[in-house]
């Protein structure tokens, strides 16, 4: 195996309560913007351990492959540290983040508080510097790790090529959406706002965390490994 050197900065951002969050990437991300590189995202809910385990394994895949022979990544493994740390969906200001993007249908109602979009949108520091990187970089593609009821969900038409893959290597069900209402998610702002392609994987909760990177190793290196 090849230990490929990767773009590593420690402290690419801050969470609202100070820790910090590290972003990985195929090389420095100033490059990137003209290579339109895949964005890979896990621990936006704090309380889905699993995606960030996810991310981590992917991860360290990447670390050990030659990334010449791949599209140009950049991989966030917890954006939300503050949550992951406690267990809780919400970040350190008791917002979650999956509903604080700025997108055109943000709005401020919520059903529950575990829902809580922020005050404004883009409010919070994690949400802030994903907005910037998509802005900076123009990726092609984001797909990001959760964990739920098991299934593989695209955000637009343009990433069901992905979608698909990821759904036959895992045997999880295909679906256009989550089933019910998202304003302000990363798949209504990058998809349906700056029509980027977005997935979202969401693994079933509670699965055995040996089981998870094996499910997805094939997709995901398909997916860094197209033409399309």
């Amino acid at each position: 195996m090849i230990n490929t050197p990767i773009w590593n900065e420690p402290a690419w951002c801050q969470s609202v309560l100070g820790k910090s969050i590290e972003l990985y990437a195929s090389e420095d991300p100033e490059k990137l913007a003209e290579k339109k590189p895949i964005i890979f995202i896990g621990g936006m809910h704090g309380d889905e351990p699993e995606g960030v385990l996810l991310a981590e394994q992917w991860l360290n895949w990447l670390k050990n492959h030659d990334s010449d022979k791949f599209k140009p990544w950049i991989l966030v493994t917890c954006i939300n540290p503050d949550g992951y740390q406690l267990n809780e969906r919400t970040n350190g200001r008791g917002v979650d983040l999956n509903r604080n993007f700025p997108s055109k249908c943000w709005i401020t109602d919520c059903e529950e508080s575990r829902y809580y979009p922020g005050d404004s949108p883009a409010s919070e520091p994690e949400v802030a510097a994903l907005v910037e990187l998509i802005n900076k970089t123009s990726p092609s593609l984001i797909v990001h790790f959760h964990s739920w009821q098991p299934s593989i969900v695209y955000s637009n038409e343009k990433g069901k090529w992905a979608a698909k893959l990821l759904a036959q290597c895992s045997g999880y069900e295909l679906q256009p959406d989550i089933g019910y209402p998202t304003q302000g998610s990363l798949g209504e702002y990058g998809a349906n706002d700056l029509d980027i392609q977005v997935i979202c994987i969401e693994e079933l909760e509670g699965q055995k965390l040996a089981t998870i990177f094996p499910r997805f190793k094939q997709g995901l290196i398909e997916i860094v490994s197209s033409k399309t």
